[in-house]
């Protein structure tokens, strides 16, 4: 595991607990799944790379753009979905037809693996990355080591 690696994960576990809020980025406030890497990001490198202007609950699912992948290619570092590892940035599509709309964080890889994510109805959690969720996997990034 990588030192950023190590710091990504190690610090998304921080926020386990915190209720899930649309738009939300605060540890223990509200964070929705945005708002979990925005709050990492914002411990590992003290500001957000760019502002987030408001955005709905379906991403840009109606006008079909890659809003949130575009964004994550913008600021992280692109790694094959395959090569798996703690503190990665993982990107998942819900639906077939939709867009990619949902991030977590890589926790453990390999035979236990699991990601950090922030879910509706359950705030925060550590959830097991079971072969239901793998499958919706789009893409693979690891945090710079430095911006």
């Amino acid at each position: 595991m990588s030192a950023i690696g190590n710091r990504v994960a190690m610090e998304a576990r921080l926020w386990i607990g915190t209720p899930y809020r649309h738009q939300g980025s605060r540890i223990g406030a509200g964070a929705d799944c945005l708002g979990l890497l925005r709050g990492v990001w914002r411990a590992l490198y003290g500001t957000e790379p760019e502002a987030v202007p408001p955005y709905t609950p379906d991403w840009s699912e109606p006008q079909g753009e890659e809003t949130l992948w575009e964004a994550a290619q913008r600021h992280l570092v692109d790694k094959p979905v395959g090569n798996a590892a703690p503190g990665d940035v993982i990107l998942f599509r819900l639906r077939d037809t939709g867009v990619a709309k949902h991030l977590g964080v890589q926790g453990r890889a390999g035979a236990q693996a699991s990601f950090i994510h922030a879910y509706q109805g359950h705030g925060v959690v550590e959830s097991p990355l079971s072969a239901p969720w793998a499958r919706r996997i789009v893409a693979r990034f690891e945090f710079p080591e430095r911006t």
